[in-house]
């Protein structure tokens, strides 16, 4: 089976169509997953596992799913991804922005009948042949929620917890939201899930080891005042050395610190993976749309945070920074 060239746009009936056609679903979260990915992954899994539709989650790396997710509801219909079926009915990508954020699980895409992104970032390249994208929701898990909603199937405690998982920390613990984004995690909450519990597990909970980690990394940050049009960069460099041990829960943290400069509007954080690998994590305040400057660098995500990848020395990798901010 090979998915046609085809690429639509599709509303959320034309999405629930397919789901409810398929007789197999794969569905494939984003390397390095966050909430809102594993979240939106195992929340559509856990219903199509209850109508009876026989279904897969997987992503490409790490091996194992962040240990703070590990808690969620349907975490038993997870693949390894060595496991994922070569050939299936639908795929479909949740959260994902393009093709090449499913790492080597983009080739499932030759053996699928047909495709669906379901996401809400506004860089997404509409990769698939269909293509849910809604660039104005707060996160992935919110598009699911209206989706769950179109296709009559109730939210019940564990498809809420897993939604909850993405809501609250793509908002960053309701520090991005609009109109709506509240009355949804009061219906979440509604359904009894433990949403301070959820909350802490996801973003307040490190090892001791988190520390030194920390104290090393924000050593390294430097003040860029001139940069971002005179708005200000600030940026941290976090070494090979200084994450081992650590879970990516503990590296994906620190930008959240950073971030907090008062005299940048823009935030970094360049991670190196391997020697002269790099993972750039981005945040803004207000007037910058980093996604702008993370597309410039081979990247994308949402308006106040976004990523991409890079290589080459520490130097290299900041002076590209600094000259896509110009």
């Amino acid at each position: 089976m090979t998915v046609t060239e085809q690429n639509s746009d599709v509303d959320l009936a034309g999405a629930v169509g397919l789901l409810s056609a398929a007789a197999s679903v794969t569905v494939l979260c984003h390397i390095q997953p966050d909430a809102d990915t594993i979240g939106s992954g195992l929340a559509l899994a856990i219903v199509l596992e209850r109508k009876g539709i026989p279904v897969q989650v997987a992503f490409a790396r790490p091996d194992e799913l962040p240990e703070s997710m590990s808690g969620l509801p349907g975490t038993h219909l997870l693949a390894a991804a060595s496991e994922v079926k070569p050939e299936v009915d639908l795929l479909v990508t949740v959260d994902c922005g393009s093709r090449g954020r499913l790492g080597h699980l983009a080739d499932r895409f030759d053996g699928a009948r047909t495709s669906l992104v379901i996401d809400h970032h506004r860089s997404n390249t509409r990769y698939a042949e269909h293509n849910l994208v809604d660039e104005s929701a707060e996160s992935t898990t919110a598009i699911l929620a209206r989706l769950l909603d179109e296709w009559g199937v109730e939210i019940d405690r564990d498809i809420a917890h897993c939604l909850y998982a993405g809501l609250v920390t793509d908002t960053g613990s309701f520090r991005w939201v609009q109109p709506g984004t509240h009355l949804l995690a009061e219906r979440l909450i509604d359904t009894g899930i433990d949403s301070a519990e959820i909350a802490r597990v996801l973003l307040d909970t490190h090892p001791f080891g988190w520390l030194p980690m920390l104290a090393a990394v924000l050593g390294s940050a430097q003040l860029v005042p001139d940069s971002a049009e005179g708005l200000g960069l600030v940026y941290a460099l976090l070494r090979h050395e200084d994450t081992i041990g650590m879970r990516s829960e503990e590296i994906e943290s620190v930008i959240d610190i950073v971030r907090t400069t008062s005299e940048a509007e823009v935030a970094a954080v360049l991670k190196e993976t391997a020697p002269g690998m790099w993972s750039v994590s981005l945040r803004s305040k207000a007037a910058v749309d980093v996604s702008v400057i993370a597309a410039r660098l081979g990247g994308g995500g949402h308006r106040f945070a976004s990523g991409y990848t890079a290589e080459g020395d520490s130097e290299y990798v900041v002076a590209a920074l600094l000259g896509a901010l110009t």
